[in-house]
């Protein structure tokens, strides 16, 4: 092999090394989903689109004003009316567990003709992240506004739901769901899965807008980056932006994944004043503060030269000195969080010590605690009893059936939290005269919490489930439907102290500590279950017969009988076999065989003497004796 050839195998191995960053990123479970849109698109940032998928309800729409939105997942959206309930949710099936980023592009733009903005909550994976009121700014109405958000996928579903507040529709124009590192965003400070980062503010210090949907540059986060201009204080005096003359390195790196343009810009001052901030927040909550750094300002060349302190809301943070972090074109960050905050905005203040301050990027997310979510066995049973007993849609039973806990829970249920306050519970369910025509699920029984279960006047068949009656049921009340079969003996719940099951198709007999609720101060309603007997002001039930079928007493009777009948033909087998060896075995001794013989030869004898006489009789002849 000669060495130009050598040299040609080793250059197109190389050449992807060439291209491509070292560290690739991990993970690849990303949806992109045009809400409303009935078709997959690719934009001309290369982003493939899905059409529309994963929703509960709703209805699709148009912006009024197509041709102001450049891209085409901004011109469709969906919108939830109030026909569909109060409650509606994107549910993204089969995910991995782990970390998720997720963004929304939200837009009104007169779609329905109301000229009306609607107010309506989002919430996610059970934890209200966004409220948006009406009125929106115009802007906002009329461009529409992307939103983020961090957050643990610990179920493997994701559950993105939205609230109409009195009968607005809540609109949604795209979603974007895509996994990221878990270790991403410092999770041991953020609480891992127990908070929600919620982007309050992401800038790119001397730069305009950029990342996926605003320019070609990418973020494998799929982060959008805006300038920071209109978030500098008015204290701030002779800013001055800087560019990188060379490339930045410790870019692109695990578990942020920070890109490199970040640290191809950034701001710092003429003068000798500091360089502040104003980001909006709300009070109450503690903030995440991420600050990004990168001396690509090639006058500053030893530790020393450029030296400041970080205030964030009056509290001297840190002190700062980039080349001595990490020398020269190197990207390094530092964040903070910042605790309850009783006053808005947050300001960060960089305050020079030794020459100007500089900044490339800053970020600024609430850390907004997980609600409570429902015992995952009884979201299970909910889920369950929606499909089985029909539940219309316009009752908006989506999402996780109790949370988030500052919106009611699934409408006609109610739900507690547990004795150790970790989890919600349900403890009610009434759908009486709802138009249901299912049935009642089994896995009622995983609702071990339950303590009134109300589905009457509705249209129900099938039986009732085994394990219906739990230990907490104290009320039940199925009068008025179609349900067939045998009452169950779970129902004979000492704790039960009121049952109406009047009304239905049920037959057999009547379980007798059932009935006993009465008796002991309960009420308990049979009537109209024309195949029930065994307590009084019902029929007797056969002596054999219970709950439809045989009793224990019946079939114990029949397997006794039916033991005697087996016994009756055994022994008459028996008898049978020992006479048929008789018939071929039996034989008598030489001496008895030959004695027998000669008495039947005179008997024989005996008998041809007899008719000769007789024939000679009857011929006259009257034998002489002489």
């Amino acid at each position: 092999m000669s060495p130009t050839t050598v040299f040609i195998i080793l250059f197109i191995f190389l050449l992807p090394l060439l291209f491509y960053p070292s560290s690739s990123f991990p993970y690849d479970t990303a949806y992109h989903i045009d809400c409303g849109s009935t078709t997959t698109t690719t934009d001309h940032f290369n982003t493939t689109w899905l059409s529309d998928r994963f929703f509960t309800a709703g209805s699709s729409g148009l912006v009024s004003e197509p041709l102001l939105f450049q891209q085409f997942h901004e011109k469709t959206l969906r919108y939830f009316p109030i026909s569909s309930g109060k409650k509606n949710c994107y549910i993204f099936p089969d995910l991995p567990f782990g970390k998720y980023y997720l963004r929304t592009f939200t837009v009104y733009d007169n779609y329905d003709g109301k000229s009306h903005s609607p107010s309506f909550d989002l919430s996610v994976e059970g934890t209200l992240v966004f409220s948006w009121r009406s009125p929106w700014e115009e802007d906002i109405s009329r461009y529409g506004a992307y939103s983020d958000v961090i957050f643990y996928g610990l179920d493997g579903d994701a559950d993105v739901c939205f609230y109409s507040i009195a009968t607005d529709p809540p609109v949604i124009g795209s979603l974007e769901l895509i996994r990221i590192d878990p270790d991403s965003y410092d999770p041991l400070l953020t609480g891992n899965g127990s908070s929600i980062l919620v982007n309050y503010g992401r800038l790119s210090c001397g730069s305009n807008q950029w990342g996926p949907g605003f320019s070609n540059d990418t973020d494998v986060f799929g982060r959008a980056w805006q300038s920071d201009a209109k978030f500098r204080s008015m204290n701030t005096v002779g800013v001055k932006s800087v560019t990188a003359v060379r490339d930045v390195i410790n870019t692109e790196k695990s578990p942020n994944y920070f890109p490199k343009k970040l640290y191809d810009s950034a701001v710092t001052l003429t003068g000798s004043g500091s360089l502040e901030y104003e980001l909006p927040v709300d009070a109450k909550l503690d903030y995440l503060v991420w600050l990004h750094f990168a001396e690509i300002d090639v006058s500053v060349n030893a530790k020393g030269k450029r030296v400041f302190d970080v205030i964030i809301n009056d509290e001297n943070v840190t002190r700062i000195d980039i080349f001595k972090k990490v020398g020269g074109f190197a990207a390094y960050s530092y964040h903070y969080v910042a605790k309850n905050l009783s006053s808005t905005p947050l300001i960060v203040k960089l305050l020079p010590v030794v020459g100007s301050p500089l900044i490339c990027g800053l970020e600024n997310y609430a850390i907004v605690p997980a609600d409570v979510k429902t015992v995952p066995e009884q979201v299970t049973a909910m889920k369950a009893l929606k499909e089985s007993l029909r539940v219309p849609e316009r009752m908006g039973w989506n999402g996780d059936p109790c949370a988030p806990t500052n919106w009611d829970a699934w409408e006609g249920v109610t739900c507690h939290p547990n004795k150790d306050d970790s989890a919600l519970v349900i403890f009610q369910i009434d759908l009486a005269s709802q138009g249901l025509k299912g049935y009642i699920s089994d896995k009622i029984n995983l609702l071990t919490n339950l303590v009134s279960l109300n589905l009457s006047s509705n249209s129900l068949g099938g039986t009732l489930p085994a394990g219906l009656g739990q230990n907490s049921l104290k009320k039940l009340d199925l009068a008025d439907n179609l349900i067939s079969g045998s009452i169950p003996d779970s129902l004979t719940s000492s704790n039960l102290q009121l049952v109406l099951l009047n009304g239905n198709k049920l037959e057999g007999q009547v379980p007798e500590a059932l009935y006993s609720i009465g008796v002991h101060g309960g009420a308990i309603d049979l009537s109209g279950n024309k195949g029930l007997c065994g307590v009084p002001s019902l029929p007797d039930c056969p002596m054999f017969w219970k709950n439809g079928g045989l009793s224990n007493g019946g079939k114990i009777a029949i397997g006794v009988s039916c033991g005697v009948v087996f016994l009756l033909v055994a022994v008459i087998v028996f008898i049978c076999i020992r006479r048929r060896r008789n018939d071929y075995d039996f034989g008598l001794p030489q001496e008895l065989m030959s004695l027998a013989a000669k008495r039947n030869k005179y008997q024989r004898q005996k008998s041809l003497m007899a008719l000769e006489m007789e024939s000679q009789h009857a011929k006259g002849f009257i034998p002489s004796y002489n």
